[in-house]
């Protein structure tokens, strides 16, 4: 199935933002966050507006999708030494997805439409808990949660690529999922996305996502807090753009002020997981800011700082297959290179970040529930493959607020003289429901400080 999108990039002056006013329940910091060991999977939240931190956000799709496969091919030579020179350990912690399609293995680029799902984990890494309070210190220490699940889709012909994120705080059907013992998993009517990873690990979460869209999932893969950290340290970080004044979130241990920010180490982490540093202070707000940081990922991955330095391509290709846990789907040399055929050549405004539609969940303020109609309509733009008008304005959300490139875009081709070539006529937009949020990484937004200053 192929899907697609169009570049909308919504332009205001820098500083602008409107604040979503709402309630705000109890601040519960990270640190007393706790989940009762019968319901892993279940923390107790706040109202979906201020919903406690959840955590990694492997925003690093772009890490197996853009990422590993722009990698691979711009610096092919150094970038496939990496891959088979790691490929054991790469290899033996690969997962087997349940009632998934699989690609059928060729030379070039995979020609039909493609689902990639990544999934970020919060498990409590010894050289990170620290930073977790309780969560990393008290009975669930042990568990994890899929709290970040992107869905990448590359559509065919013409070749755009779009990111669907799906909340944490979602309340779906779980289906009967397959453990690492053989044991099964009962099916479920109602539980919160995020617990899905408890009953059957990467494989029920992508079988999870997979009932809820529609979309078979050939391939997947896992990064946690760590591998966060380690994948943006080999790129030099990520300058992120922090506007409204500054962030102050004493649940991250942010306090920034306004302006361009490089992010690396502890602080991508930081940024990455803050909400109570946002003008909105919710988790979908949160949303909108990570795609900022993807938006901005993708730029530098395919930047000559990065393509035209062997040593950081080296190193980025080896840091992201050490910290990946994939499919077996993705084990092949091969399989890379052909994901990185598909999308090596898409222009940044042909890449979209969406947000899977949501409604309040009318039995508990805490949550969200999917907003089926809506998502109806994303799914079939998506699968015309056609551009894709975001018309929800990003400047409305409270997690970022969108401001004039820092660089003119490039101008059309000029025509070769003496062409007789009419242009291909311009394909005609679907507008996308009021109720999807979503960018391009071709849009340049601000975080939505909330020092407002």
């Amino acid at each position: 199935m192929s899907r697609g999108f169009e570049s909308h990039t919504l332009r205001c002056k820098e500083g602008r933002s409107l604040r979503t006013e709402g309630p705000h329940p109890r601040e519960d910091p990270v640190s007393q966050t706790t989940t009762k060991p019968a319901r892993r999977g279940r923390r107790p939240l706040a109202r979906h507006g201020s919903l406690k931190s959840p955590h990694p956000l492997s925003f690093l799709l772009k890490v197996v999708g853009v990422m590993v496969a722009v990698v691979l091919v711009s610096g092919f030579g150094v970038a496939a030494y990496a891959l088979t020179d790691l490929t054991t350990s790469y290899v033996d912690d690969a997962v087997e997805l349940e009632g998934q399609d699989s690609v059928p293995p060729d030379i070039g680029a995979i020609e039909t439409g493609v689902d990639l799902l990544i999934v970020g984990t919060d498990e409590c890494e010894p050289q990170f808990a620290g930073y977790f309070g309780a969560r990393c210190t008290g009975a669930d220490a042990g568990g994890q949660l899929n709290d970040v699940n992107m869905l990448v889709h590359i559509s065919n012909n013409p070749r755009r690529v779009t990111v669907v994120s799906f909340p944490r705080d979602l309340m779906i059907p779980i289906p009967s999922c397959t453990r690492e013992d053989g044991s099964t998993t009962s099916e479920m009517s109602k539980q919160q996305i995020n617990s899905a990873w408890s009953y059957g690990g990467l494989s029920c979460v992508a079988k999870t996502i997979s009932a809820l869209s529609g979309q078979s999932i050939p391939f997947a893969a896992k990064v946690s807090f760590g591998n966060v950290i380690n994948i943006t340290d080999a790129i030099g970080g990520v300058e992120v753009c922090i506007g409204n004044g500054g962030i102050r979130d004493r649940y991250t241990n942010i306090d920034w002020p306004a302006g361009p920010r490089n992010v690396q180490g502890i602080e991508a982490l930081q940024f990455l997981r803050t909400r109570h540093g946002l003008q909105n202070g919710s988790d979908l707000a949160r949303i909108s800011n990570q795609q900022q940081y993807m938006s901005r990922l993708a730029r530098k991955l395919v930047s000559e700082e990065v393509l035209t330095d062997l040593p950081t391509l080296y190193k980025l290709a080896a840091t992201a297959v050490d910290n990946v846990t994939p499919s077996q789907t993705l084990t092949n040399p091969l399989t890379l290179v052909q994901i990185a055929l598909a999308v090596k050549d898409v222009p940044f405004d042909e890449m979209v970040f969406l947000q899977y539609p949501v409604n309040a969940d009318p039995a508990d303020n805490n949550r969200v529930v999917p907003n089926y109609a809506a998502a109806e309509e994303m799914w079939a733009a998506i699968a015309a493959n056609v551009p894709l008008k975001v018309t929800n304005d990003p400047n409305r959300g409270g997690g970022v607020i969108t401001v004039e490139p820092s660089a003119p875009a490039e101008p059309a081709p000029t025509p070769t003289p003496g062409s007789t070539e009419a242009p291909p006529p311009a394909e005609t937009a679907v507008e996308l429901p009021n109720s999807i949020p979503g960018t391009t990484a071709a849009d340049e937004t601000c975080s939505a400080g909330n020092l407002r200053g």
